[in-house]
């Protein structure tokens, strides 16, 4: 489908609020029955997702170290399993894992003593290398890392983790900061690897409507372990991207100070990303935005290049723009949709803009 071949430094420019030959995709998770339909076979090991990510567009497949990977739940904590039809790839029955919002497994100094935290040095890093004779000339890995924030609600229960903040303080720094050293302990052995050229933390801090809890707390605990992970990009020469859904107003200028280069997804329902375009520009490149809400899952192939045309007629222009999905690519996107996302941006995305 694509009209061009892989080539990182498309994405690295425009991450870096620059204009490259065309607007670059970018996604961070894209559903296994999504890039099967999409390639007409399973995409079940990195030759094919390879495969995948170079024919859809991309210029850098995704690969992820650490505590809590995207689709994982942390081992060891309470989960609670919810089940849905799904029928777009297939009939059949999918099974999701929700953290348990009370309780988790943290809840006193003894358990945090007795958990048993994970070894970065026992993690497998052998994908990063394996990878390297699948990737096409100039095609490279952002590696996903350092969920925090989730990671440390996760291991205590949403519910226990907001009242701690308040009755615990203590042992809330001491898993924030226990979380924090395994994450970047990961990303130093994920970044020994010379294929990986951007990192890309996924690390939801706030609902549609305002953060999960108050700002003063993030300044406190997780910032500072953020400020870690963008100084050793900065370091290494590497763009440092940001995920998180929801209302993100009252954070953007910590995360512009801290040093990210690029804000993702930029939900719809909680964000006018026009506004935040004109707040951030230059400062931060944005990601994403197509909604998810209705035009990717419900609309037509037809209002999904009217939504993409938009989205690039006044993002692109000056660079700091990619086009992506307001989260993820989840199996419930119809192929032609996402499809058509695709195709709109290699046939409008290409500089100088002229929509």
């Amino acid at each position: 489908m694509r009209p061009d071949k892989p080539d990182f430094e498309r994405i690295k420019t425009a991450l870096y609020c620059k204009e490259p030959d065309r607007v670059p995709l970018a996604e961070l998770i894209i559903d296994p029955k999504v890039r099967a339909g999409f390639m007409g076979k399973p995409v079940d090991d990195i030759k094919t997702n390879v495969e995948f990510w170079a024919a859809a567009g991309y210029d850098y497949i995704i690969l992820s170290k650490g505590l809590l990977e995207p689709g994982h739940v942390l081992e060891g904590t309470a989960v609670q399993k919810t089940r849905s039809e799904t029928s777009l790839y297939g009939n059949g029955v999918e099974e999701r894992d929700w953290a348990n919002l009370h309780e988790g497994v943290i809840k006193t100094e003894a358990d945090f003593e007795k958990f048993n935290w994970p070894d970065p040095d026992s993690l497998d890093y052998s994908e990063y290398k394996e990878i390297v004779k699948y990737l096409p000339d100039n095609m490279k890995v952002i590696t996903t890392s350092g969920k925090i924030f989730t990671c440390a609600w996760m291991l205590m229960g949403f519910e226990h983790f907001c009242m701690s903040l308040i009755t615990d303080p203590d042992l809330i720094k001491r898993v924030f900061d226990k979380v924090g050293e395994i994450q970047y302990q990961v990303l130093e052995r994920v970044l020994e690897h010379d294929v990986v050229k951007a990192v890309w933390m996924p690390d939801d801090v706030a609902y549609s409507t305002a953060l999960m809890v108050s700002p003063q707390y993030l300044r406190k605990y997780l910032f500072p372990w953020y400020r870690k992970f963008s100084e050793t990009c900065k370091q290494l020469g590497l763009p440092f991207i940001y995920h998180s859904d929801g209302m993100l107003v009252e954070i953007l200028d910590d995360l512009i100070d801290i040093g990210f280069n690029a804000l993702h997804p930029i939900e719809p329902k909680a964000m006018n990303i026009y506004d935040i375009k004109d707040k951030v520009r230059n400062k931060l490149c944005l990601i994403g935005n197509l909604d998810l809400g209705y035009t990717l899952t419900r609309g037509t192939p037809e209002e999904v290049i009217a939504e993409t045309k938009e989205r690039i007629a006044y993002l692109a222009p000056g660079g700091g723009y990619c086009v992506s999905a307001s989260n993820s690519i989840p199996s419930y996107v119809p192929l032609d949709n996402y499809k058509a996302m695709l195709k709109t941006t290699f046939e409008y995305g290409k500089y100088p803009i002229n929509i």
